[in-house]
């Protein structure tokens, strides 16, 4: 195959859907998935697999020059209880995260960004190879959304991209023009499930992107999980920002909103 790169992997879709991806455009991948996160699956279309803890930044550079790869991807997720558990970082990465005093998750991709680079890997913009899965902007489903449901995406939409903006995080759950649930480092599908508990049927989701998003940090996206945690919930709508908010497992997704009623909705900033 042609050029090398690689990808470290955490949890969701986002990993073996880059994977496929950039294979397509003919890279040899060599994959280091975090313990814990990553799906063991991804070994079948790698070229090498290495399995690195969360805290193990020597083990996951090793592999890469082992294997000539100068450029990764970043993809997936990871338990936000891992980056609080101190037993999980080696020498390395303890004095990498001493020298941090802003613990947010954005703040210490950037750290990892930063002294990659200065080990002569960078990390790359993920996007060019992702562009199918953005949205147009348009209704996805066949349910189209009520007027009160309009009203609360309007409502929500300007919220969601403050606290994005704030680095808060990127998701809102609003119902009846209120908000009940903001996402924190606990993520979209856990804040979705925690609106449902406090305001019952009828929430309405937004996703929005960071007015300047750094794409190879903490792509927005949702997916298949989203939609499913949305119908347990009993809502009525997710609204992501078409074009920059990435949609996984879109026709599993949006069958399953149909068949739920939900309605889906990918809306232009």
């Amino acid at each position: 195959m042609g050029s090398r790169i690689g990808i470290v992997a955490g949890s969701g879709a986002f990993p073996a859907l880059a994977l496929s991806e950039t294979r397509k455009k003919g890279y040899s991948c060599f994959v280091a998935g975090i313990i814990g996160e990553a799906e063991a699956s991804l070994k079948e279309n790698a070229e090498e697999f290495e399995w690195v803890g969360i805290g193990e930044i020597l083990k996951l550079i090793t592999f890469f020059k082992k294997h000539q790869v100068q450029e990764v991807l970043l993809a997936g997720k990871v338990s936000p209880q891992a980056l609080y558990q101190k037993e999980n970082f080696n020498a390395t990465s303890s004095e990498l995260l001493s020298q941090i005093k802003d613990k947010n998750p954005t703040v210490l991709l950037k750290a990892v960004i930063d002294f990659l680079a200065q080990q002569e890997i960078k990390v790359l913009d993920p996007t060019i190879f992702l562009i199918p899965y953005f949205c147009p902007e348009g209704i996805l489903t066949d349910k189209k959304p009520a007027v009160k449901v309009l009203e609360d995406v309007l409502y929500g939409w300007k919220i969601a991209r403050a606290i994005a903006d704030l680095d808060i995080g990127q998701t809102v759950a609003v119902k009846d023009k209120a908000v009940v649930a903001v996402e924190g480092i606990e993520g979209t599908d856990e804040a979705i499930q925690r609106a449902g508990t406090l305001a019952g049927k009828g929430v309405v989701v937004i996703k929005a992107s960071r007015a300047s998003q750094d794409p190879r940090i903490d792509l927005p996206a949702v997916g298949l999980g989203t939609v499913r945690a949305l119908v347990q919930a009993g809502g009525a709508a997710l609204c992501i920002e078409a074009g920059k908010v990435l949609f996984f497992q879109r026709e599993e997704a949006i069958s399953l909103a149909n068949a739920s009623g939900l309605a889906l909705i990918a809306k232009k900033a």
